[in-house]
Order: C-alpha cells, then structure tokens, then sequence
C-alpha cells in the first residue's frame, strides 16, 4: 500500500492522487486502505515517516561503523547517492514532495532524526578539529547542498551521465567547504 501511495505520489503528485486510485493500482480493497490510514493525508505521513525511519536506521548504522566525521559524512552521502540511484521514487518524494501543504503539523525535513543525528556529528567533527568552527547548520548546508543539487539535477534528468560519476566531486567540493 505504501510503495503504492509513493508511486503514484512522485507520478501523478500528492494533490492529484486519490484514495482510489491507490486502491486501483494496489488490488488493495479500500476497506483495508480505511483499517491502516484515517485518510490520504494519514496515509502520506506513515510514507513519511517510514523514509524517514528508513534513512535515520541508515544514518544510525553509518555512526556505528565510522569512527570520524569525515568518513561519516562520506558515508551519509554516499547513501543519499545510493537511495536516488537505486530509490528514486523514495528521493523524489523526501526531496520534492510539499510535506508541509498535506502534513501542516509535522516536523519540517531538516529537523527530522537523521538530520539531527547528521548535525550532531557534525559538531563532534569541529570539536575533534576535522570541520573548522562554523554553525551547524551551515557546515550541513555546505558540506550536503551540493549533493543535494546534483541529485536533484539527476532526479530531473539533467545530467549527461550516470548519477555515481558525480560523486568523487560533489563529495571532495563538499568536504573542502567544512574541513579545518
């Protein structure tokens, strides 16, 4: 049902996808649509929330396996290259999606958990000395924007080449912005 719901979502847009049309595409009855999800907009914010879970249990494995913040922020955007490459619907719906016109009392994206989790890192790296003293929020900007941009031109079909060619560069841009 969910993977239903993000299909037609990035396909046809939030606004111009119905409860049916989920029931539809899905062979789901709407019935068992009405027993898991108050309405379509209860229904965005489990999809929602389940990227989100799906991203933060990523981030929080990245911290487990990665000592440094360097090697962590590598890892992280490496993963968000990965999600768009492999997942773009997932992508799609996290980056382009208006959460606040259907979900009005949710958490903006970037204060979700794996941002936070990403943030807080982070600022460990400027206490250890690996990203100079600068607002976290700015470091994450500067260090993830680009990345965010290109996947955005690939997402859009912009790029003349695969999405991974890309990363050497957007990854060394990135961390040359941060790094102490």
């Amino acid at each position: 049902m969910l993977d239903t719901a993000l299909s037609l979502f990035t396909r046809k847009g939030y606004f111009n996808t119905s409860l049916q049309d989920i029931r539809k595409e899905s062979g789901i009855s709407i019935g068992s649509i009405y027993h898991h999800f108050e309405n379509k907009e209860d229904l965005a914010r489990n999809l929602f929330h389940s990227l989100l879970e799906r991203f933060e249990a990523s981030v929080q494995q990245i911290v487990a396996d990665h000592g440094d913040c360097r090697s962590r922020c590598r890892a992280v955007m490496k993963d968000m290259f990965d999600i768009a490459g492999d997942h773009p619907e997932m992508m799609i719906f996290i980056l382009y999606a208006r959460h606040r016109e259907f979900m009005p009392h949710e958490r903006t994206i970037c204060s979700a958990r794996p941002f936070e989790i990403t943030r807080e890192f982070i600022r460990q790296g400027m206490d250890d000395g690996e990203i100079r003293p600068m607002d976290t929020w700015v470091a994450a900007s500067a260090l993830f924007g680009g990345a965010v941009r290109i996947i955005q031109l690939h997402l859009d079909g912009a790029l003349p080449d695969a999405l991974d060619s890309y990363f050497e560069q957007t990854w060394e841009a990135g961390w040359r912005a941060v790094a102490a």
